[in-house]
């Protein structure tokens, strides 16, 4: 996720431009010379940081996932015993906005993408995913406790498709505002998981 404020590395450089060239146009349809000029270094020089496409690809969806279990742990320990779930709720989703709306590509990446990873890396992928998912029930539960757990995995799947709806949105300068729609993304969770609730 984009959290960083320090300088990106030429290693991050790579990553967010591979991700950018692959996002829109496939990730067969761009050689590693693109990647190069894009970050200003010959394709061969790209070898330095890594040993071809396939490793970028890897790196830029377990690091994703990764970084998404690893926020939302954080948030978690960061609020233990001085926050309330509802809080802690809001917490969780505001941190996968910032995922959904910053980095946009890495969605498209993954949706269009996952299946060409070794078998290794995309068991990885699902192994980061199902730890992340589970916390967001377990906070979800605490919140509706009248929600069965399978119920609340169900939401927690169906929030993840809407906050991940985010490259379907339009171009990042045809939205209403990175603040209003975050907003919006975020009345929508609620209400959803609310909604989900209701109905347990």
């Amino acid at each position: 996720m984009t959290t960083r404020t320090d300088a990106p590395t030429r290693r991050e450089q790579i990553l967010k431009e591979a991700a950018r060239l692959f996002a829109e146009r496939g990730f067969h349809g761009v050689g590693v010379d693109e990647i190069g000029a894009a970050v200003g270094i010959s394709g061969p020089g790209l070898y330095r940081h890594f040993p071809g496409k396939d490793a970028m690809l890897a790196e830029l969806l377990v690091g994703i996932s990764g970084q998404l279990l690893t926020g939302a742990k954080r948030r978690l320990a960061e609020a233990e015993g001085v926050t309330s779930p509802g809080a802690l709720l809001d917490s969780l989703i505001e941190g996968h906005i910032d995922f959904a709306l910053d980095d946009r590509p890495l969605i498209t990446l993954h949706d269009r993408e996952l299946d060409r990873l070794r078998d290794s890396d995309r068991k990885l992928v699902r192994q980061l995913q199902r730890q992340y998912v589970e916390l967001w029930v377990e906070v979800v539960r605490e919140v509706y406790p009248e929600l069965p757990e399978p119920s609340a995995r169900s939401a927690v799947h169906s929030v993840f498709g809407l906050l991940n709806s985010t490259p379907h949105l339009g171009r990042p300068g045809s939205l209403p505002g990175r603040g209003a729609t975050a907003e919006l993304l975020h009345r929508m969770a609620r209400g959803a998981l609310g909604a989900a609730a209701l109905g347990g």
